[in-house]
């Protein structure tokens, strides 16, 4: 029987150590930590945490996030860029590429959709 997911205390949870991300964008090279777990139906939910620099996006699948904290853009490479900020919240359709602009460590819960 499906069961919900709960990412209780999302913005305090401990995160294990940040590493840097794969494919940075000059410097400085960002670092980023996660914390995730499989849902029914290979939904993936959890929290992420990057700190400032910039770098391409390497998840290709749908996502939801909700920032919990921060200030990042996400410069799409088809697009305007979108500036994101505590308290709000974007969906990233699958197969969307572009490079994230970290400014201020940012960090988000997130829903990836198979």
């Amino acid at each position: 029987m499906p069961r919900p997911i709960l990412l209780a205390g999302a913005a305090g949870r401990q995160l294990p150590a940040p590493q840097p991300v794969k494919e940075p964008v000059g410097t400085p090279v960002s670092r980023a930590a996660t914390h995730a777990e499989e849902g029914e139906g290979g939904l993936l939910t959890g929290v992420w945490e990057c700190t400032p620099g910039r770098w391409r996006r390497q998840v290709l699948s749908a996502e939801f996030s909700h920032f919990i904290s921060g200030h990042c853009w996400f410069i799409p490479d088809d697009g305007e860029p979108v500036e994101l900020r505590a308290g709000d919240a974007v969906l990233f359709p699958a197969n969307c590429q572009g490079t994230w602009d970290i400014r201020e460590t940012v960090r988000k819960s997130f829903v990836i959709i198979p």
